[in-house]
């Protein structure tokens, strides 16, 4: 409920704090007061764009304040969502400045104005006779249907499964799209595949194949110099080894005169048997090594094809062509296996799918079985209103989608005479036919669940005495269960109000002042009398506004 309204800056209005209670509130002024000034105020504090121009000074910036009891809302996921601070007493606040810039805060915390909007929605519903569009929207028309059939429960399971049902199209949606793509690339991928794969991938392959190249690419040159080699360390007359073979003899004998010269003798004794096995190698490489035209033709073309890969695939080593080719594997390997991933993902949306249906059928079985209480609930609330005649004919059809609301369209269709024959309601109902129709469906909601603040403004303009009468009682008996906020012209109603605030403008010097304040008993009299009998105040009508008091 709204506690408290604070207006500074705004309009005709220079400063104005107004505190509320809860149930009946009743709202009277002249016409040109300054009503509308206060709706445009506080629909500011409930998002609505700012104008500039509104500023009364137009060098100070504008401030609404409005706190809200909003422990009976269910709005703690919303808070959380929105990062803000959950309070009980909630305050929110909008800014106007003097350059332009507006700012809203919930909480003292800043927000933009859609989530303040989004708050709005739950707090206050602002009701007049020129906004009953809300009557031909299907959303709106459902949810008055789901609060009589009690559906809130089943619409909670049916909007999580909604939600796994539309993530499970996605992903199908995904890979359909996936394979599509992929299809056309499918046979390139493969051929890159195929020539990665039958090339020899290795870490250092490269470098080992370059230097069996250079091995074969010089056979002659390699056996010539190994045989120059044995042949220094073996030639019977100067090779290295005969004299080795000369010095090994005399360190022998050197060796049994001391202890260094016995070191002395292991070393040339070392250095001969590495010379010596030096020479076996030489022989054994020489042996081995022979020319093979073959094989270097087969290592010359692993080079280039590796060389010719690398260039190909934009790759400076081995070890990027490894990375594409497991990226082309893995490619290749989804393309593969992706007709058997959308013949499961197929199979998980039929099951969600059912699943779905199931609780959308128990959806509209509820609403099928209610619709009848609401046409009668509807067609009586009408008759004290002053339509005896009319009635409605509302329609369940099955959509051929699933919405946040189930899988149904309805048909809202109102006849307001005898013999007339049913049409849209928006095109056959008059202005005070939709206004009345409002007033019922929304006293009809209230008694099935929590609803906002209820702000009626000048609903009941245009209506006789008695019927004015009918709609006072109508909202009087919803402000037993919620706030409820009228905003009349007509005693009848206005004399219904548990508390009643007057709206008026007072001259002071050159500057004229909106100002609201709260009537005591006997003010009440006086302004339901001036309400029946105008200025001149008679004692009929004074009499007539004690009566209307009670």
């Amino acid at each position: 409920m709204l506690n408290s309204l604070s207006i500074q800056n705004y309009a005709l209005i220079d400063h104005l704090k107004v505190s509320f209670t809860n149930g009946f509130t009743i709202i009277t002024g002249e016409t040109g007061a300054g009503k509308s000034i206060l709706l445009g105020g506080l629909g500011l504090v409930l998002g609505n764009r700012a104008d500039l121009g509104a500023l009364r000074d137009a060098t100070t910036k504008c401030i609404i304040e409005a706190n809200f009891d909003v422990e009976k809302y269910d709005l703690k996921t919303f808070f959380e969502e929105n990062d803000l601070d959950y309070e009980p007493k909630t305050i929110i606040r909008r800014e106007i400045l003097p350059s332009g810039k507006s700012r809203a805060f919930i909480n003292d915390s800043p927000v933009t104005l859609d989530v303040l909007s989004q708050l709005g929605d739950s707090l206050i519903d602002i009701h007049s006779q020129h906004q009953t569009l809300q009557l031909a929207d299907n959303d709106f028309q459902l949810k008055v249907i789901d609060a009589l059939a009690d559906n809130s429960a089943l619409l909670l399971v049916y909007g999580d499964q909604l939600v796994s049902y539309q993530k499970s199209e996605k992903s199908l949606k995904k890979l359909l799209a996936f394979q599509e793509n992929a299809t056309k690339e499918y046979e390139y991928n493969s051929h890159l595949l195929k020539e990665l794969e039958t090339a020899p991938l290795k870490q250092g392959v490269i470098e080992e194949l370059e230097e069996q190249y250079e091995q074969l690419s010089n056979v002659e040159t390699i056996v010539e110099q190994l045989s120059k080699g044995h042949q220094l360390l073996n030639d019977e007359q100067v090779g290295v080894l005969t004299a080795m073979t000369e010095l090994k003899l005399a360190s022998n004998k050197l060796a049994t005169f001391g202890s260094q010269f016995e070191t002395l003798n292991e070393r040339i004794l070392s250095a001969f048997l590495e010379l010596d096995d030096i020479s076996s190698e030489l022989d054994v490489l020489q042996e081995k090594t022979e020319a093979n035209p073959l094989l270097l033709e087969e290592i010359n073309s692993k080079l280039q094809l590796l060389y010719n890969l690398q260039k190909k695939h934009g790759a400076t080593d081995i070890a990027e062509l490894i990375a594409i080719r497991e990226s082309l594997s893995e490619k290749v390997s989804a393309t593969e296996n992706v007709a058997l991933d959308i013949k499961k993902a197929t199979q998980e949306l039929v099951t969600k799918e059912k699943d779905l249906e199931a609780i959308a059928l128990k959806i509209r079985e509820n609403r099928i079985k209610i619709i009848p209480v609401l046409q009668k609930q509807l067609t009586e609330s009408l008759s004290q209103l002053g339509m005896p005649s009319a009635s409605f004919k509302i329609e369940i059809h099955p959509s051929e989608i699933f919405t946040n609301k189930g899988k149904d369209a309805l048909l809202f269709l109102f006849a307001a005479n005898k013999g007339s024959s049913y049409g849209d309601l928006k095109k056959v109902a008059s202005g005070g036919e939709l206004s009345r129709i409002m007033l019922t469906i929304k006293a009809i909601l209230a008694r099935y669940e929590q609803l906002p603040t209820m702000m009626f403004d000048e609903i009941d303009t245009g209506v006789s005495g008695e019927i004015s009468n009918k709609m006072g009682d109508i909202m009087q008996a919803m402000s037993t269960t919620m706030q409820v906020f009228s905003i009349t012209h007509l005693p009848q109603v206005a004399a219904k109000g548990a508390s009643h605030f007057k709206v008026f403008k007072e001259e002071e010097g050159m500057i004229t002042n909106t100002k609201m304040k709260k009537l005591s008993s006997d003010e009440r009299i006086i302004e339901l009398a001036e309400m029946l009998g105008g200025k001149n105040i008679s004692d009929s009508a004074v009499a007539h506004a004690k009566q209307l008091l009670g």
